[in-house]
């Protein structure tokens, strides 16, 4: 698992970043419309508005700002209708992508993805022409301090399904079937667990090394664009970016 756990460091670290800039509220705010849609705005019967609310949590989304965009698109006819859409592709060097969106403009949004593929040196592909890379996987992550101790979260988390355990420096990351997830990130949250990260991701089965200043800087720019998208909710991706790099 290490190739997946060095690049779900790296998607913290950028997901972080968005927190800083106030962008990720926003995401996680259509999210919370899109599921409370779906399902209803009752977490308890509606397991996809559970999941985000976790994720809104992990990432320090306040409970009042939650709590208002559950109510907010639980209102007749409030605010736009969202369409889940995914785009798949090459950037530079041939690193595969995928990109997760939300939109009410698919025609629009499309264009956009494609011209940020195409002035990156990449292509914008077929349905499946590069997910076939990646498993779905959900991914549950924990702090390191001194109230967590690892032996009982290692036995917590595989007693309830988790199906890796995977200690880092600062923190332990826990990997479920996409299916598990709900149940596990439930059992540990009555556990008393508090995550940096609860999520669904697509893990890259194999990272492709990058390396050169010019290719890394059409990569930075491409997923840079990307994650400033208003559209855009996740970008996956299979690069093995030098660390010093990413801490930037």
């Amino acid at each position: 698992m290490s190739g997946h756990s060095k690049w779900a460091n790296i998607k913290n670290k950028k997901a972080k970043t968005d927190a800083q800039k106030g962008k990720i509220f926003t995401k996680i705010g259509r999210e919370l419309a899109v599921a409370v849609k779906a399902g209803g705005p009752d977490p308890s019967v509606n397991s996809k508005l559970a999941d985000v609310i976790a994720k809104a949590k992990a990432n320090n989304m306040p409970n009042d700002t939650i709590s208002r965009s559950i109510k907010k698109a639980a209102g007749e006819g409030d605010g736009a209708n969202y369409e889940e859409l995914v785009y798949e592709g090459y950037g530079p060097a041939g690193v595969a992508v995928i990109v997760e969106l939300l939109t009410d403009n698919r025609n629009r949004t499309a264009g956009e993805i494609r011209h940020i593929f195409d002035k990156a040196g990449g292509s914008m592909g077929a349905t499946g022409c590069v997910s076939w890379m990646f498993d779905k996987k959900g991914i549950i992550v924990v702090a390191k301090s001194d109230s967590v101790d690892e032996e009982e979260l290692m036995m917590s988390a595989l007693d309830v399904g988790a199906e890796d355990f995977v200690p880092q420096d600062e923190s332990y990351e826990i990997y479920t079937k996409p299916e598990d997830f709900s149940y596990v990130r439930q059992a540990l949250e009555e556990e008393g667990y508090e995550f940096l990260e609860a999520q669904t991701d697509m893990v890259p089965q194999n990272t492709v090394a990058v390396s050169g200043d010019d290719v890394l800087k059409k990569i930075y720019w491409m997923l840079d664009q990307f994650d400033d998208h208003d559209d855009v909710q996740n970008v996956y991706h299979n690069a093995e970016l030098p660390e010093e790099e990413e801490e930037e």
